[in-house]
């Protein structure tokens, strides 16, 4: 039965044309949106800037419902707190103790949060908010301001936690 599928499914594709009919081609924003990746360098981050106290706000409108209101964990995973946790019976991945940099969790915020709508943050919104997260775990201070240059310097706790990948077939 398999076979007879395969055969079946295989002699459609051959005798259809180019268009398959499913999906749709993605509009320019949402390419623009997923189309460039973030590197730990600061590489393709895009042009925008975020205050500590913007990054509040941001954090209380659209990540506190599920993140707690000090991003301790409620519904979702707790984002600070953990550090030094990673080698004990119970470690605690967060920003804090786990993620070896901040433009990762840039990347992240941008391409999965808020959970219900992710996406929809400005790159303003995003660099707040990862400002303010960064600073509840004591890696920025009150009056930092992160931008497309910044990020790239802050030093996560664990940067020095992974141990690099150098097979010769992943360069």
């Amino acid at each position: 039965m398999t076979l007879v599928v395969l055969l079946v499914a295989g002699a459609v594709v051959a005798a259809g044309n180019e268009e398959t009919g499913l999906g749709r081609k993605p509009t320019a924003q949402e390419l623009g949106a997923a189309g460039y990746t973030v590197f730990p360098d600061g590489k393709g981050l895009p042009v925008g800037s975020g205050t500590v106290s913007e990054g509040r706000a941001v954090y209380q409108q659209f990540c506190a419902a599920c993140h707690g209101r000090n991003a301790e964990g409620d519904e979702a995973a707790a984002l600070v707190g953990g550090r030094d946790s990673l080698t004990s019976e119970r470690p605690r991945k967060t920003v804090e103790s786990y993620w070896p940099y901040a433009t990762t969790l840039w990347d992240y915020v941008r391409r999965s949060m808020p959970y219900e709508s992710p996406g929809s943050l400005t790159n303003d919104e995003i660099y707040a908010v990862v400002a303010h997260l960064l600073h509840l775990g004591g890696i920025v201070g009150e009056d930092a301001v992160l931008d497309e240059e910044s990020l790239a310097r802050v030093e996560m706790p664990n940067r020095d936690g992974f141990v690099p990948d150098d097979r010769p077939d992943t360069d």
